[in-house]
């Protein structure tokens, strides 16, 4: 049996994370949250932009543990808690920090999932595509 280990996500990854997340949503003008979480749902980084609006400090968090436990894109598990979406009672049956809204996802390194990114302050579309290009940057 062979096993190989995969290199958690460090303090390192979560400042290119941060930095990338950020200066995408400054390129479109957007102020923002952004939160990374280790493997174990626990905080990497956080940052706050000046102007982002104070909930989204407790969204981008939310977003990034829900992509985490449940190793999937926010984006992804939106239509899955409408009322007849088979997650439905998912948000109020645990409690959890769960938040369905994309902005959200799991960062995964040889397969394995090893944290997440959350993104918090502008519409859902824009946290996901931010997020998206943390991770590409992550990446290279």
């Amino acid at each position: 049996m062979s096993t190989t280990t995969v290199t958690p996500l460090t303090t390192a990854d979560a400042e290119t994370l941060i930095t990338a997340a950020r200066a995408a949503a400054e390129a479109a003008g957007v102020p923002v949250s952004v939160t990374v979480l280790d493997a174990g749902g626990h905080l990497l980084a956080f940052r706050r932009d000046d102007r982002a609006v104070l909930i989204s400090g407790e969204t981008s968090t939310r977003k990034a543990y829900t992509a985490l436990q449940l190793n999937a894109p926010t984006a992804d598990l939106v239509d899955l808690v409408k009322p007849d979406g088979p997650f439905h009672s998912l948000p109020t049956a645990l409690d959890r920090p769960l938040l369905f809204i994309a902005g959200g996802i799991p960062v995964h390194r040889d397969g394995r999932l090893v944290g997440a990114i959350g993104l918090g302050g502008g519409a859902p579309e824009q946290d996901h595509s931010f997020a998206t290009a943390a991770l590409q940057e992550l990446e290279r």
